[in-house]
């Protein structure tokens, strides 16, 4: 991962999908770890993290998670999560920030020298595609190395660079606790 001293940063993580991955890793991600190691390289302008939200539960378990990023240097963006019934009668819960970080991140890119994505979803190759035309770099973060991979080739293929996360686990990483695993709850990306 090569950042210049000077560059201009900011990270964009999709919730969701960074979950997944770090989950296909069987890791927990230390978020305090993965700020610092970015704000000793480069000017770190913001880091915006995205995830939904599921209202009226008596107990979220993103909640904490969500409290201790706004309160520890991130910009922590949310929405409601809906519930639907799928085509066979489960009950499921959709929460797709795309919208949220692509607009930000188009607002944004003008102030920046070099956007850090932590998604691998090909949604997002227009996206990126778009920012770099604006002249800003851009690193994606995801994971080939999981079961599934959790990385799109055309979005692979589009950033100006690929960190798999699996590469950083001892940077930004820590074995997953099993009391951990069913606290956060995944949701349907589209």
């Amino acid at each position: 991962m090569t950042f210049l001293p000077h560059e201009r940063i900011a990270l964009f993580i999709d919730g969701a999908n960074l979950y997944s991955a770090a989950r296909g890793l069987n890791v927990d991600l230390d978020f305090a770890r993965l700020l610092a190691s970015f704000r000793d390289q480069a000017v770190l302008i913001r880091a915006h993290y995205y995830t939904a939200v599921v209202e009226g539960e008596e107990f979220s378990p993103i909640r904490p998670l969500v409290d201790w990023l706004g309160y520890n240097g991130f910009s922590v963006v949310t929405k409601p999560a809906r519930r639907f019934t799928d085509l066979q009668g489960h009950s499921r819960i959709k929460g797709n920030m795309d919208i949220e970080i692509a607009v930000d991140m188009l607002e944004l890119a003008p102030r920046l020298d070099h956007v850090v994505l932590f998604s691998g979803d090909g949604d997002f190759r227009r996206l990126v595609q778009a920012v770099q035309a604006r002249g800003v770099r851009v690193t994606v973060v995801s994971t080939l190395k999981s079961q599934p991979p959790m990385l799109s080739d055309d979005l692979r293929r589009q950033a100006d660079a690929y960190i798999d996360l699996a590469d950083r686990l001892g940077d930004w990483a820590r074995p997953r606790t099993p009391s951990a695993s069913p606290t956060v709850r995944t949701f349907d990306r589209d």
